[in-house]
This record gives structure tokens, sequence and C-alpha cells, in this order.
């Protein structure tokens, strides 16, 4: 972008914040970032941790305040109420319109709601965005009994929320186990076990009717499907996430679910692009989603967005990379690498190994007749980001990846290690196949195959 040309982000979430940073290290154009939500950019995962106690709301702000002056970051706290991409105008709440010459939607996500009698009751709400965080503080005050409707990530999170304040938590989901459409049927059951363990009452293929109000209009019980009536003073609704995107209708900018573009990040106006969770791609890759909500994809969408913005000649196109997720369960952490679906046919095959406490399990998923290596599911164990980036992006065979296998586990040195036990199992599965894996180190490997990278574990 040219020096006297003034780019416009809405949203300072990763990926706008990403796309700033990124765009100013090559051009000196004038750039503000426009929120709603917060006055300055914070660290969006652990909000969690404020209500928790374990950190002050000062400490999830990445860059003190010095920061954004110095690399001529304009912050706005407004809402944009209206975009007029004819005359490159943006209408705010509160201040004055402003113009723009590019613009990127960064507007993350909102709560996804089902319209249940009820929902707009005192004590009941959803947990995306700052003010969610200030509301549950204030909904959760003098609460004894809460109701979790949901079983995705931000139900778990919101459950572990609540039991760190000594209020009794019953989740309602509607599938067979905990994330049943998500993980494979031992997974699953792990993570659901897990759940149980630590004082979270699941009541699993339970669905909500019904939020009941006591006579001062606030929430009272629940009554599920089967007709369970639930005392509680306080509903989380957990049940997903939708593109933020309610302000742009009327705008001329072609919406779906969310903001449709291609793979450069360009919508249907003119010097206007998409980026992060509100972005929906018009042709995805294959088994690539069209929207993809999570944190890293947003950093890079922000990086490479500002790829093309500071190019005067080429359109740099998204490619992800194999898909990769990060999770916590209470106290068993959860990664995935590539494609590991929660069913399958005799096309694919894994090996699967968990711990006798149930607390702990390894899956590798790959193609039955050739090898291939197509996922990696990690539960209570870390492995290393870039190594299982390498073994899928360079196509490795399960039989190669065993060969490796000593190198992959990032946790602390005196912590134990269960690669042997999975590859005893891969052993008996393939024993003309198997030989003594090499004692690779990690250190040797990332200097033989370059794998440099600003992480090694996530």
């Amino acid at each position: 972008m040219r020096s006297d040309q003034h780019l416009v982000i809405i949203g300072n979430g990763i990926a706008g914040v990403t796309l700033a940073q990124n765009v100013r290290k090559k051009s000196d154009c004038a750039i503000t970032l426009i929120s709603s939500e917060s006055a300055t950019h914070f660290s969006r995962p652990a909000l969690m941790y404020v209500y928790m106690g374990h950190m002050r709301y000062k400490d999830i702000l990445p860059y003190p305040d010095w920061y954004w002056i110095k690399n001529n970051l304009a912050q706005l706290h407004d809402r944009v109420t209206a975009v007029d991409i004819h005359a490159k105008t943006l209408v705010l709440q509160n201040g004055a319109p402003i113009n723009y010459d590019v613009l990127v939607l960064a507007t993350g996500s909102c709560p996804a709601f089902y319209n249940w009698p009820g929902q707009g009751l005192k004590g009941v709400q959803g947990l995306v965005t700052l003010q969610d965080l200030h509301l549950m503080e204030e909904n959760t005050r003098g609460v004894t009994e809460a109701v979790i409707v949901g079983g995705g990530l931000i139900g778990i999170e919101m459950a572990e929320m609540l039991r760190s304040r000594g209020i009794a938590v019953t989740m309602l989901v509607r599938e067979l186990h905990y994330w049943h459409n998500t993980l494979p049927p031992q997974e699953a059951i792990l993570v659901s076990n897990n759940i149980r363990k630590h004082g979270i009452s699941v009541l699993f293929q339970e669905e909500l009717a019904s939020i009941n109000p006591d006579a001062a209009g606030r929430a009272e019980s629940i009554t599920t499907k089967s007709g369970k009536k639930i005392p509680c003073q306080f509903v989380g609704l957990a049940t997903g996430v939708k593109p933020n995107v309610g302000f742009l209708h009327g705008s001329g900018i072609e919406l779906d679910r969310g903001v449709l573009v291609d793979d450069t990040f360009a919508t249907s106006a003119p010097a206007v692009y998409a980026i992060g969770d509100c972005a929906q791609f018009r042709n995805p890759a294959p088994l690539a989603p069209a929207v993809e909500q999570l944190w890293y994809t947003g950093r890079q969408h922000g990086e490479t967005l500002a790829q093309t913005l500071t190019s005067a000649t080429q359109k740099k196109r998204y490619s992800r990379g194999p898909w990769f997720n990060s999770a916590k369960f209470l106290d068993i952490e959860y990664q995935t690498y590539g494609f590991v679906p929660a069913t399958w046919d005799s096309k694919y095959d894994s090996l699967y190994w968990e711990h006798a406490e149930g607390n702990k399990a390894i899956r590798f998923l790959f193609e039955t007749e050739s090898g291939l290596l197509l996922g990696v599911n990690i539960l209570g164990i870390r492995y290393r980001h870039d190594l299982c980036h390498h073994w899928l992006q360079q196509q490795y065979t399960i039989h190669d990846v065993m060969q490796e296998l000593s190198a992959v586990n990032f946790d602390p040195e005196f912590f134990q290690r269960y690669e042997q036990d999975l590859y005893n199992q891969y052993a008996i599965r393939f024993p003309k196949l198997a030989v003594p894996p090499r004692q690779s180190n990690w250190w040797e490997l990332r200097h033989k195959f370059s794998l440099f990278s600003s992480s090694e574990s996530c």
C-alpha cells in the first residue's frame, strides 16, 4: 500500500492485528483498527483464566500502550453500523464517519442461539466476547447451580470456569458422547469420562426445550426435551458460533454464512477483504471447511493478506497447509493434525494406544493400502508441532513415521514416554515391516529437514 492510502481494519482480534503488524513492516500507510468490543487487542483464549482468578485483564494484553504509538497503529473504540462501499465510508455509532482506501473485515464470531423459550432471561448467556466475560461475572454472583447447553470447546471452558468457583454444573450434550461428531469413539469416551471425574454432571442425548423463569424474571430451571427439569440460576449457551456479519446486510458485500471471499480474501466489493472467523471461502480446498474459526488460521489469514496488500504486482493465494487444532479438556491437552474424522470406512486404518488410567491417548490414521499418514490425534501428551506437520507435508507413511517416533514427544524431560507402547502395537500389526526405530534426536531432525519455526509445540 502507498503511504498516502488508509487501511481500515474492523476488528482487533488475532486476524486483524496480525494483518496490521505485517503491513506495517513493509508500508508506512495509515492504519486504523476499529473495535466495539475492546479499546485494544487482548488474548481471547485467556479470558477464562481471568474469570478463574489465574490472571488479571492487564495480564492478557500482549502489547503495552506504547507499542501501538511506536508502530503508528491507530486504535478506535467504536462500533461500525454501516459500510458504504461506493463512497468508501464507514458509519460509526458514536464518532464521525471514517473514510478508507482499503477495508478489511476481521469481525470474528458471535454466539449462535436457537430461539429457545426463556433464552432472554437474566442469567442466560453465551461466552465469546469480553462483554460476555463481564456479564458472566455478574450473572454467576451468588449462583450455586448452573446448566451448560452444548458440548463444544466453549461449553467445556464455561464448565471449568464455573467449577473453579464451586458452582455445581450440569452439561446437556445431544450426542452419544462429548464431541461425538468430531472425535473418534475412543477419544470421545475418554474425554467424556474425564469430564465426569471432575465433578461435572453430563446428560448425553439430551436437548434443551425451555429455560424457566422465577418470579423476578431470572433463570430458575431448565426443561429438557425428554421432560427432565433441572434447577439452575445460570444457563450457559454453548451451541456454537457464527460469523459476525449482521451489520453488513444491505451493504452490497456478498454474504452467505460469512463474508464470501476468494483465496486472496477479496470480497465481491472493490478494495474490501475479509479474514478470520467472519470470512467464508467460495471454493474451499478438499476436506477444508468454508469457514475457519481457529486462532492459528486467523493469524495465517492476516499474514497472507498482508503480502497481497504490500505487493505492487502479485496477489498471495492462501494455502493453510495441514489442518491443526489444539484445545484443553479440563486437565487433558488435545492436539490434532491432518485428517482424523469421527468415523471412517475400510479405506482407512489406524493405530490407537490409550493409557490404562484413561487420561492419555495417541492415534495415527493412515490409508489401508498405501500406509500414507493422514492425521494424528494426541490426548494428554505433547507432540512437536513442526515434526507432525513435516510428516503430513512430506507424505510420510505410517512406516516412515515409526522410524522417527522417538523424536516427536515434547513433554518435559522427566515425563514418562509412551511411544514404545504404540510402536509395540505397530510391530504386532506389521511384523514384516517392523524394524527397530531409530533413536532420533529432535535437533538432528530439525537440521536435516530445516524444520525451523517460531514455536515447536502448540
